[in-house]
């Protein structure tokens, strides 16, 4: 007797959103190995432009802030891009609270490019309406 499997393979939402929770959790390893594509690039002007890279930066983060916590707001898919705004804090960091914009592109469900924009979020702001 075979057993069909009725579990439908995850969207690209799906699989951004799971990434960016693992890697805030600290399993950034297990985020990479799940969702990233061997040949994947970003465009983070602080480090090299490759998947190895960015992971060991990524794991570093994770070691001097174990208790980040991120909260997406807002998810866009258009095709096989995918784009996060998210409410980042660091706890570690004097609680220093941080906007960020992902786009992420998938091919074949992995993410096989990246970008990244952030912006901290001002304790007093002129803006009545806020980041989010």
């Amino acid at each position: 007797m075979s057993i069909i499997s009725t579990s439908k393979p995850m969207s690209n939402k799906e699989m951004a959103k799971s990434f960016l929770q693992m890697v805030a959790a600290g399993d950034v390893k297990t985020a990479y190995d799940k969702f990233v594509a061997a040949n994947f690039i970003h465009h983070n002007p602080y480090f090299k432009g490759d998947r190895q890279s960015l992971m060991e930066a990524m794991e570093e983060a994770s070691k001097k802030n174990p208790n980040r916590l991120l909260d997406i707001k807002h998810i866009f898919e258009d095709g096989n891009t995918i784009i996060t705004h998210s409410h980042v804090i660091k706890e570690n960091s004097n609680g220093i609270n941080i906007s960020v914009i992902h786009i992420m592109h998938f091919q074949n469900e992995r993410m096989v490019e990246m970008w990244e924009i952030g912006q901290p979020i001002l304790k007093i702001s002129p803006n009545e309406n806020g980041v989010f």
